[in-house]
């Protein structure tokens, strides 16, 4: 241990979050001396999956009770719950369940996924299928027609029963037009009402009204459902040109064992495998000794260490930044309604998404997403539920709500409602948006953003990733080669690269 200080590191990265990780990725094949410190004791930072237990000790950490006086968290008045007849009711041993801080699914096109390919890292995760897209329609006279699936083809269009023939043609004729948004002939149709919402553009330009806008914008995943028309056209056209890339039937994945948390995982084994030395459980502090031509940073293990450049993330939110509520839910029921197959030849869906509009225009959508136990999450016959709304006064309730109604209506008529058998729940905030970037002499620091709140991957937090990757790289940095690695020495297609 007393070695880590001999010589300085090129770079030390603190967290081992989402966009941490990646960055270790991206330099697990530059030679450089690369230390990675986390003061947790678990891999993921914001980005993290826990067992029952872990989730217990980080609900308590933030909790309303362990707020410190002067500090604005990004995550906070966190709450665990256990059903006082768990066990009895089918709830497994802690470490039987991984629950995500970011069930973020990411469509096929992402740059992600590309990246991960060109990384030769996608080897080590494992994809699974999101199946379909629901709005719970509260007005439904019966409970199991009160979950309509969104068509999301021409295909789809057709056979739904849950739309008037007439409708069907306006909704048609929107789906080819925003396919082809973007060329000469369609950008006539929108340019110069960027900015105006999407609700209205729809209702002006297509004649759609409020029942058929409700699927178009559940397919943006909008948490305000105050989507402008430049950025939800973008989003649907994301989602529907995503829809059959990797397979028929589905337009997005996740990562089976946590989401965003397996990912990260996956890319700091690739920083061990190149010669990073990783130390969780470890928290590092900038000396006072740290002058423009080196940062001294000690380490809560008692040693000093030197580097050049040191990569962290921002750990405060803004005041007055927006902030979610989520619901984290585990039920003892499959709800194997909410995961048919609907396209001939589609894999078996492991995540449905729910969307419940608001009430009124004051109150955000809720999004449920559901998953089975093929994600790893949760053992077999039962299902874990992430509800997210905008946070407000009521949206605690409003999550619960949404939750009963969920579980009501994908229950078959006659059989028991299920019953939830552990819930977490917290607030999540954001910190600045850009990354902050200090010089200072010969030495440089750089903080990631907080992750983005959004629901499906946010692209953006890969150009933070590349900037600070040219950081480390200096002079040697070549665009051509970021991310993209040859195959190791004796690693075909169907071998385990990291092994």
């Amino acid at each position: 241990m007393e070695s880590l200080g001999d010589e300085p590191w090129d770079v030390v990265i603190c967290g081992t979050g989402l966009q941490q990780s990646l960055l270790a990725l991206a330099l697990s094949r530059s030679n450089k001396r690369i230390l990675h410190v986390d003061p947790n004791d678990y891999y993921g930072e914001h980005e993290a999956a826990f067992s029952l237990q872990e989730a217990d000790v980080w609900a308590a950490t933030h909790s309303e009770e362990h707020a410190t006086a002067g500090k604005q968290p990004i995550f906070k008045n966190a709450k665990a719950w256990k059903h006082a007849d768990a066990t009895d009711l089918g709830l497994s041993f802690p470490r039987a369940y991984s629950l995500a801080l970011a069930p973020q699914i990411i469509h096929t096109r992402s740059k992600l996924l590309e990246q991960l390919v060109s990384s030769r890292a996608y080897r080590q995760v494992e994809f699974l299928a999101v199946g379909s897209f629901f709005v719970f329609d509260a007005e439904a006279s019966e409970s199991s027609s009160k979950l309509a699936r969104i068509p999301s083809s021409r295909e789809d269009v057709f056979v739904t029963q849950a739309i008037p023939v007439k409708s069907k043609r306006s909704l048609m004729k929107f789906l080819k037009f925003v396919i082809d948004y973007d060329s000469e002939e369609q950008k006539t149709v929108w340019q110069g009402q960027e900015r105006k919402l999407l609700s209205e553009f729809l209702a002006s330009e297509f004649k759609l009204g409020e029942d058929l806008q409700k699927y178009i914008l559940a397919l943006t995943l909008t948490l305000d459902g105050r989507i402008t028309v430049a950025d939800g056209l973008a989003t649907i056209n994301r989602h529907l040109t995503s829809m059959g890339l990797f397979g028929p039937g589905f337009c997005a994945v996740y990562p089976k064992w946590g989401g965003s948390s397996e990912v990260a995982q996956v890319a700091c084994r690739a920083g061990a495998v190149g010669g990073g030395i990783y130390m969780l459980d470890t928290k590092a502090k900038v000396s006072d000794s740290s002058d423009g031509h080196e940062i001294s940073l000690e380490l809560s293990n008692g040693i000093s260490v030197r580097t050049t450049k040191l990569v962290t993330s921002q750990q405060d939110a803004l005041p007055g930044a927006q902030t979610i509520t989520r619901l984290i839910a585990v039920v003892n029921s499959p709800l194997k309604s909410l995961f048919e197959i609907v396209v001939e030849g589609a894999p078996t869906p492991v995540v449905a998404v729910v969307a419940f509009p608001g009430p009124t225009r004051e109150d955000g959508p809720i999004y449920a997403f559901v998953h089975s136990n093929e994600t790893g999450e949760c053992p077999a016959g039962q299902s874990v539920i992430y509800l997210t709304t905008l946070a407000s006064s009521q949206s605690t309730q409003r999550l619960e709500s949404a939750l009963g109604d969920l579980l009501a209506a994908a229950t078959p008529e006659g059989s028991p409602t299920p019953v939830c058998l552990y819930k977490l729940q917290y607030e999540q905030s954001l910190s600045a948006r850009e990354p902050s970037s200090t010089t200072r002499e010969e030495t440089r620091t750089f903080a990631f953003p907080s992750p983005s709140l959004n629901l499906s991957f946010d692209e953006s937090c890969l150009g933070p990733v590349k900037d600070a990757w040219k950081l480390v790289m200096g002079d040697t940095a070549s665009g051509d080669e970021y991310m993209v690695f040859e195959d190791r020495e004796g690693v075909g297609d169907d071998d385990e690269v990291y092994d």
